[in-house]
Parts: structure tokens; sequence; C-alpha cells
């Protein structure tokens, strides 16, 4: 497969838990064209597991994420593979040894490459989901006269303690395989994408799109069939210990946790002058519409529009689900059309 993407060179990069990430790498592709005045960008960043290649079905003339309008940038997150990643590097930056990469730390080098690749100071938005969702809230609130609006799909501005508590038994299930020795995977852990499938299989699908046998409508002739097929197989794709420096990272994503807030979660949602837009999946498990109204509490200019699906958390990400695509366009382009953000 040819490359369709480009690298941004980050040089060597002081992480926040104080080591150094040498020769950083941020893989990027780009959409549609920036206008003279540089006031057309938005950024979309990448979620848990997924690269660019998965989640740019969003991106289309006549969606809120129009190329024909809109100069959009992915950044590949870290750890997925694409940017620097424990697979990407060399010994001894491997395994547990890998430089952990904070959300800070992520969005730190997206804002670096924005201005130093194409002047861009300001965005119109950035749009996220799940993980994309936290780093949209980190670069409002890092960068608030930067940002003129955040759509958060299916996210959070904190990983939540139950949140947490799911994540560690994905991280469990993964790593309770034989192959895991050390701290380090020395083969492909079959057993632990398994577990880890169906783990989270159970976690991002509502119970009603299990009852009802929603997964029918994706061409799975049994739950069995359908947990193999779309759960064990999807993870297998990825490195293992790519997806355990994201867990890592997910785990640890806070707005507030870094000398600009020193912990301070209300006022870095307070400090948000971008125009918010809130879509959790009302029958999200992980990221609750109650979340979300938490947050609003501190927010300036927000509008909360749980998405009404069975998908769950993969409401957010409607690769296969028409109503979902139209309910999110339709918000996101409503958000692009307010004037005076």
């Amino acid at each position: 497969m040819n490359q369709d993407y480009q690298i941004f060179d980050a040089g060597d990069v002081v992480l926040q838990s104080g080591r150094t990430l040498r020769g950083m790498k941020l893989a990027y592709k780009t959409f549609g064209t920036l206008n003279p005045a540089r006031t057309n960008a938005i950024l979309y960043p990448t979620s848990f597991g997924a690269q660019h290649y998965d989640t740019q079905f969003m991106i289309a003339p006549g969606a809120a994420l129009d190329p024909e309008k809109y100069f959009i940038v992915i950044p590949n997150a870290f750890g997925n593979g694409l940017s620097s990643s424990p697979s990407t590097l060399q010994w001894p930056d491997q395994g547990d040894r890998y430089p952990q990469v904070t959300v800070y730390d992520g969005v730190t080098v997206q804002q670096r490459m924005l201005a130093e690749l194409w002047g861009i100071d300001k965005l119109a938005m950035v749009y996220g989901y799940s993980m994309g969702a936290m780093q949209a809230y980190h670069w409002a609130a890092m960068f608030p006269t930067q940002v003129e609006r955040i759509a958060v799909v299916c996210g959070a501005a904190r990983c939540s303690p139950h949140n947490r508590v799911f994540l560690e038994g994905v991280e469990a299930a993964l790593t309770a395989d034989p192959a895991w020795k050390d701290g380090i995977f020395v083969e492909k852990p079959r057993r632990g994408f398994r577990a880890m499938g169906r783990v989270y299989a159970g976690w991002a699908l509502s119970q009603r799109f299990y009852r009802e046998e929603t997964w029918r409508q994706l061409g799975a002739s049994s739950l069995e069939d359908y947990l193999i097929t779309f759960w064990e197989n999807n993870f297998y794709r990825r490195d293992p210990s790519d997806l355990l420096a994201q867990l890592w990272t997910w785990k640890h994503g806070d707005i507030s946790a870094n000398t600009q807030y020193n912990g301070d979660f209300a006022s870095a949602l307070a400090n948000i002058q971008a125009r918010t837009l809130l879509l959790p999946g009302d029958h999200d498990l992980y990221f609750q519409v109650a979340d979300s109204e938490d947050e609003m509490i501190h927010l300036n200019n927000a509008t909360l529009k749980p998405i009404p699906s069975i998908w769950g958390h993969r409401a957010g990400h409607p690769l296969n689900q028409p109503e979902d695509r139209d309910f999110i366009n339709r918000h996101v382009r409503a958000l692009l059309d307010e004037q005076g953000a």
C-alpha cells in the first residue's frame, strides 16, 4: 500500500514524564485547501486503536467535515503505529521502557506542527471522537484563544474512575497472555487479543444492541461470528505494545494535569473559550450523558445533544449507521455555521 500520509519530525521532545522521545514523529493526512487567511482549518485527531484510514470516512463533500470548504488535518495519535509508537522505536524505548506520551504531550506537538508547516494559529474547529474528543478538550483548555469550536463526540475532558476500571480490564486481558514477559511481548498474543476483543465488545455496544441482535446488520451470522470477526480481528491487526501505549495515554488523560492548571479541573473547563458541542451517546456505557452534564456546569458556551442510538459508544463512529452519521453531521454543521465564536 502506498503511503498516503506525511510525517512531521518534531525532533527530540521532552515529555511531561521527564523522559525525552528522540526523533518524535507525527504522521498526518490533509484534506482540502487552506484558504489565504488561514481561517478554515479543522483538526480531526484519531481515537483509540484507530489510524486515519479508519476515521476519514467522516470527511466528504456535503458532510460537516467538508473538504470543499475546510482544510482538514488528521494527526495520528502517538502509539497508533504511524506516529511514534513502541512498534516504530528501537531498543531501549520499547515495551515498558517506551517514553509514555500524555494527551498534553501529543497536543503540544500537534500545535507546533500546525504553526510550523502552515502558519495556522487559530482553528475553526477541533472535532474528535472518544480519545479524539479528549484531545479536542485539551486543545480548547491548553490554547483557549486558538480554538473557535470543539465537537466532543462520545468523549470526556478526563478519564473517569469508572472508565479507568474498564481500561484496566482491557489491559489485564491483553497482558494475561503468556507472550507478555518482562514488560514486553515476545510474540503475537493471540489469546490476549481474543480476550481483549470480548471484553471490549461488552462495553462498546449497548445491552439493547445485543438484545435486538443488531450485529446482523453488519453481516454477522451469529453472536459468536460477530465477536470473532468484528472484535477479535479488529485488535489483532494492531501491535499489542502500541495498544498498551494508547491505553496508558487514555487512562492518564486529564485537561488539568499540567502546570497550566495544576489539577484544577473546574478551572480548566471554565477557561475554555471555544463554542463547545457535546455529543455523548445516550446508550454509551463509559462516556455517559451524566458526565457531559457535569462538565457543562463549568463550561461557558456549551450545547449538549445526546446521540439517540443503541450503538452505544460506537454511535460516535457511525461507519455503518446512517442515522447516527446524519445526527452528528447536522449538529456539527450547525456549530460551524455559528458566527462570533
